[in-house]
């Protein structure tokens, strides 16, 4: 059995990440083939920077990511220091309920639904263009609010409540104790769920799509661009976002495994 086993993963992994393994291949390529290989090149990683739709798009992408992220942290975090307050198990099992709902729903749903409610705003408001930087920014905080929720209460709920009511004891406000004790207490959650904030956000597309207008964000300007022919720069710019989130990811399961051995420690 455990020889099938490691065959079943060795197919997986190969099932799953050999088309990556041929893109990251070909994006070294000097020619334009996409199934001959030349020689070694870094000429359309070179390329990329002389791009102007995709350096805007790069641009775009990272300024909603950190922005979305940052402020999708702060307000889930926020949220879930408000959600584990609530006594009433009923109330608190509502609000969580509601609050993954935008998980589960289907992106292509999310994206025009908020596509339509920006429009709508849009219209009445006045406005000649109704999506931009602004609109694809609140989608964004709109879909990672919820995984920012999910990483920062179980840090809630492992933490000693003791140890708040010992620094109002001990002279401190609500907010000093609130920032002095229970934020570093949940640093980890709260870092986590920047990290996820930020690779989602990274890489959206459909949400971004319905909800960007002029404001193409990276995966949008890639989507455009394939519509005409497939060149390996965009092989090369692919690479690149997928080795980001590739790092991001590893630094994820890091802190994941510190904080893990640092509970267990305590233990």
């Amino acid at each position: 059995m455990k020889v099938f086993s490691k065959i079943y993963v060795a197919l997986m992994i190969t099932f799953l990440y050999a088309p990556v393994a041929v893109m990251v291949f070909f994006s070294f390529n000097s020619g334009s083939s996409v199934w001959i290989f030349d020689k070694f090149s870094l000429d359309w990683y070179k390329g990329i920077l002389f791009d102007t739709a995709m350096m805007d798009g790069l641009k775009h992408t990272l300024t909603v990511a950190v922005l979305s992220a940052s402020i999708a942290t702060v307000l889930g975090t926020a949220a879930a220091v408000g959600i584990t307050a609530l006594r009433k198990k009923v109330t608190r099992g509502f609000v969580t309920t509601v609050t993954n709902i935008p998980m589960m729903n289907a992106d292509i749903v999310t994206g025009i639904s908020l596509m339509l409610l920006f429009v709508f705003f849009g219209k009445l408001i006045g406005l000649s263009e109704s999506l931009g930087f602004i609109t694809v920014l609140v989608a964004h905080i709109t879909f990672n609010l919820p995984y920012v929720i999910l990483s920062v209460i179980p840090k809630l709920r492992q933490t000693d409540k003791n140890l708040h009511e010992a620094a109002l004891d001990l002279g401190c406000t609500p907010v000093q104790a609130f920032f002095k004790v229970v934020i570093p207490s949940i640093q980890t959650g709260i870092f986590t769920g920047f990290i996820m904030s930020f690779t989602l956000s990274l890489d959206d597309f459909v949400i971004s799509y319905f909800t960007c207008g002029h404001y193409q964000t990276l995966p949008v300007v890639i989507y455009n661009m394939t519509k005409k022919t497939v060149k390996p720069d965009v092989y090369a710019l692919s690479t690149i976002v997928f080795l980001t989130i590739f790092v991001l990811l590893i630094l994820y399961n890091i802190v994941q495994t510190k904080s893990e051995q640092r509970r267990n420690s305590r233990d």
